[in-house]
C-alpha cells in the first residue's frame, strides 16, 4: 500500500473512499427518515410505528439498538487488550438480552404503551412516578450519548487522518445535528429502519473480516488464540481471567461485579425497553426477541475473532499505542486481516466496515435521543399538567404532544452535543459504566418489582428509582475508572476511595433494598391496596389478557 498514515495503515485512497461512503450513508439514512416518518398527528405512529414491523425486522432493530458504538469499539478494545476478560464481558452482553427475552419482554409490552413511565404507571399512576421515570431515563442515557458523540469525532479523525481539535468538534456538532434530525423526523419507524440497515452492515462486514482472520491462521481457532497470547506481551495471562482487573485489590470480585452490572443493566436501559412497545402482540415480542438474541450472539463471536485477530496480527502494544482504551482495535484488526497488499475488493470491504461503524454511531445516538424525547414529551408534558387548555385534565392533544416530542429531541440533543465537545479529551469509560450501573441499580429493580411484586407501592418505586440513582452517582466518582490510574478519566488525580470498576457491588443490592424498605415503610394498608390494584391488571401484564390501550 502507498500513502500509509501512521500506525493505522489506512491509505489515502481508503480515506477518500470512507469519506464518500460516510456522506452517502448520511444522505440515504436521512432520506429514509423523511420518507418513513409520520406525516400525521398520530402518536401511535410516531412512538411505535403502529407496531407495523414484522418480528424479523423488529428483532433486527432491537439488536441494532442493543449493539451500540460503545459496545463495538469498547468491547472490541477490551478483548484485544485483556483477552479472556473481554470475551466474558461480551458474553455478558448477550446474556443480558436473553434475560430481557425470558423475564421482562412480554410483561413490558403488555404493561407499557409508549415509554418506561407508561409501564411503571400502569398500576401506580401519578405525576411523581412519570416525572421520576423520565429523570432516570435522561440520567441513564445521557452518559452513553456523550460517549458516542465524542467518539464520532475521534473515529473520523482516526480514519480520515486529521488531528485538529476544531475539526473533531465540528464533526461532533454536525453528526449530533444529524442524529437529532433522525429522531425528530423519523420517529420510531424511521430510527428502526436505520437500526436494521446498521445491524445488517455491521454483522455482514464483520463476519467477512472474521472469516479472513481465521483464514490467515489456517482456520484454526487454537492457532489464533496462541498467536494472540504470544503477541500480547503478557504471555498466558492473556488467555486467563484477571488481566483486566489486575490492578485492583480484589480482581475476582471486581470482575464478577462488572459482569453482573452488564447482565442486569444492559438490556434494561430505556432505549432498549422502548422497542418492546413496537410489537403488536406478546407473540410478536417473543418472535422479535428470537431474532435479536441470535444476532447479538453472532456479533459476540465476530467481535471476539476480530479482537483476538488484532492482537495476533499487530500486537497489543500497537493497539494500546493507538488508543489506551483499545477503541480502535476493531478497525485495526479489520485492516490487518487484509495483509500488506490490499486489493480493490478488500478496500471496498474495509470501507463497508468503517461505514458500518459510522452508521452505528448515528443510529445508537438517534435511538437514545428518541427514548429521552419520548419520555420527556409523553411522561412530563403530556401527563404532568404543565399546560393549560386541555381537552381533559391528563391529556394533551395529539398534535401538541407530537410537536413537543420533536422539540424535546432538540432539547435533549443540543446539551448532549455541547457536553460531548467538553469531555472529548478525557477517558469516557466511566460514562459507559455509569449508564450500565444506573440500569442495573435503579431501572432493573424498579421493573422487576413493578411487574411481578403484588405489594409493591408507589413509595417503594420512588425509593428504588431515586435511591438507586443517587447511590450510583455518589459512588461512581470514587471508582478507579475516574482517578487513580494512568488510564482513568483524571490520571493526575487520586480520589479513588471505592477501588472497583463499577458501583454494582453496593448499588445493586441497595437498589432492591430501597424498594423493599419503601414498601414496608408504606404500611400494611397501602401494600394491600397495591396488591388489589395489581391483581386487577395482572392479566394484562403477565398474559396480555386485555389488549393494551383498549
Amino acid at each position: 500500500m502507498t500513502g500509509v498514515t501512521g500506525l493505522t495503515g489506512f491509505s489515502s485512497s481508503a480515506q477518500a473512499m470512507s469519506l464518500v461512503a460516510f456522506t452517502t450513508v448520511a444522505t440515504i439514512t436521512l432520506l429514509l427518515c423523511v420518507m418513513t416518518g409520520p406525516d400525521r398527528d398520530d402518536l401511535d405512529e410516531f412512538y411505535t410505528g403502529y407496531g407495523s414491523l414484522s418480528p424479523m425486522r423488529n428483532g433486527l432493530a432491537i439488536a441494532g439498538d442493543y449493539i451500540s458504538a460503545a459496545t463495538v469499539l469498547g468491547t472490541g478494545g477490551v478483548i484485544a487488550l485483556a483477552g479472556y476478560d473481554g470475551v466474558v464481558l461480551a458474553l455478558s452482553t448477550a446474556l443480558s438480552l436473553m434475560l430481557l427475552m425470558f423475564l421482562l419482554a412480554e410483561p413490558l409490552r403488555n404493561a407499557g404503551r409508549f415509554t418506561m413511565g407508561d409501564a411503571l404507571a400502569r398500576r401506580m399512576p401519578g405525576r411523581a412516578v412519570r416525572i421520576t421515570a423520565c429523570a432516570v431515563t435522561l440520567v441513564a442515557l445521557l452518559p452513553l450519548m456523550l460517549v458516542q458523540l465524542a467518539g464520532a469525532g475521534d473515529l473520523l479523525a482516526f480514519i480520515l487522518g486529521f488531528s485538529s481539535d476544531s475539526l473533531k468538534t465540528g464533526c461532533i456538532i454536525g453528526l449530533g445535528a444529524l442524529m437529532i434530525s433522525y429522531a425528530a423526523i423519523g420517529g420510531m419507524k424511521g430510527t428502526a429502519l436505520i437500526q436494521i440497515l446498521k445491524i445488517v452492515m455491521l454483522l455482514g462486514s464483520g463476519a467477512v473480516v472474521a472469516v479472513l482472520i481465521l483464514h490467515r491462521f489456517d482456520w484454526s481457532p487454537g492457532a489464533l488464540l496462541d498467536a494472540a497470547g504470544s503477541n500480547s506481551g503478557v504471555g498466558s495471562a492473556f488467555l486467563h481471567s484477571g488481566l483486566e482487573f489486575a490492578g485492583g485489590p480484589s480482581p475476582r470480585l471486581d470482575m464478577i461485579t462488572s459482569e453482573l452490572t452488564v447482565v442486569l443493566g444492559g438490556a434494561c436501559l430505556p432505549h432498549i425497553t422502548m422497542r418492546m412497545y413496537t410489537a403488536g402482540s406478546a407473540r410478536q415480542v417473543r418472535r422479535s426477541m428470537s431474532w435479536a438474541v441470535p444476532c447479538v450472539a453472532l456479533f459476540v463471536l465476530v467481535i471476539s475473532v476480530i479482537g483476538f485477530g488484532a492482537t495476533a496480527l499487530i500486537g497489543r502494544g500497537v493497539i494500546a499505542g493507538a488508543d489506551p482504551q483499545g477503541n480502535t482495535a476493531y478497525l485495526l484488526g479489520s485492516r490487518a486481516a487484509f495483509g500488506a497488499d490490499v486489493s480493490t475488493a478488500e478496500s471496498l470491504l474495509f470501507t463497508t466496515v468503517t461505514s458500518a461503524i459510522f452508521l452505528t454511531l448515528l443510529a445508537s445516538v438517534a435511538g437514545m435521543i428518541l427514548a429521552c424525547a419520548n419520555s420527556l414529551a409523553h411522561d412530563v408534558f403530556a401527563h404532568g399538567r404543565f399546560f393549560r387548555g386541555r381537552r381533559r385534565d391528563d391529556e394533551l392533544s395529539p398534535h401538541r404532544e407530537m410537536i413537543l416530542a420533536r422539540v424535546s429531541a432538540l432539547a435533549v440533543g443540543a446539551p448532549a452535543i455541547l457536553l460531548a465537545t467538553l469531555v472529548q479529551h478525557h477517558s469516557l469509560q466511566p460514562l459507559v459504566t455509569l449508564s450500565f450501573c444506573l440500569g442495573a441499580s435503579a431501572i432493573a429493580p424498579a421493573l422487576v418489582y413493578s411487574l411481578f411484586w403484588r405489594r409493591y407501592t408507589r413509595t417503594g418505586l420512588l425509593a428504588t428509582l431515586i435511591g438507586g440513582t443517587l447511590t450510583v452517582l455518589l459512588l461512581m466518582p470514587g471508582t478507579n475508572l475516574v482517578s487513580g490510574s494512568p488510564t482513568s478519566a483524571f490520571p493526575d488525580a487520586d480520589f479513588n476511595w471505592f477501588p472497583f470498576t463499577t458501583t454494582g457491588l453496593v448499588s445493586i443490592p441497595l437498589g432492591f433494598a430501597y424498594g423493599w424498605l419503601g414498601t414496608v415503610a408504606s404500611g400494611r394498608r397501602k401494600a394491600e391496596e397495591q396488591r388489589r390494584q395489581y391483581e386487577a391488571v395482572e392479566g394484562w401484564i403477565l398474559a396480555g389478557a386485555v389488549r393494551r390501550g383498549s
